[in-house]
């Protein structure tokens, strides 16, 4: 019922910038915790930025000052803005919304569909 759609990635060189965004389709009356996610070379998941409902933001000491997540309201919307990417960091990245409420009511969680991202030199 509440889909999650990112958007924004794409190629960029090494060394550069990207910004992701997710659209959340509902009004959010609240939820326990908003992050992004990307996937491993095994197609595990792991953690690249958490944000709370009163913002405080957590990230991976790897990802500390490469990554900023934040969330607007108003647009219901939340972002991963990512600079001095490397090609490591070429994933597909997936937007997360845990312990929600909408119109529809109550919902564990919901995952984006992803959005691929290239780094190159």
């Amino acid at each position: 019922q509440v889909q999650l759609v990112e958007s924004g990635g794409g190629l960029v060189q090494a060394g550069g910038s990207l910004k992701l965004s997710c659209t959340i389709s509902e009004r959010i009356f609240s939820f326990n915790r908003m992050a992004w996610y990307r996937q491993t070379p095994d197609e595990e998941r792991e953690l690249v930025a958490d944000i709370t409902p009163a913002g405080t933001t957590s990230y991976p000491d790897s990802m500390k000052g490469r990554v900023t997540i934040s969330r607007d309201g108003e647009k219901n919307a939340m972002y991963l803005a990512m600079n001095n990417l490397k090609p490591e960091d070429s994933r597909v990245y997936f937007c997360y919304l845990e312990g929600f409420r909408s119109r529809y009511g109550y919902t564990t969680s919901a995952w984006g569909e992803g959005t691929q991202v290239t780094v190159s030199t």
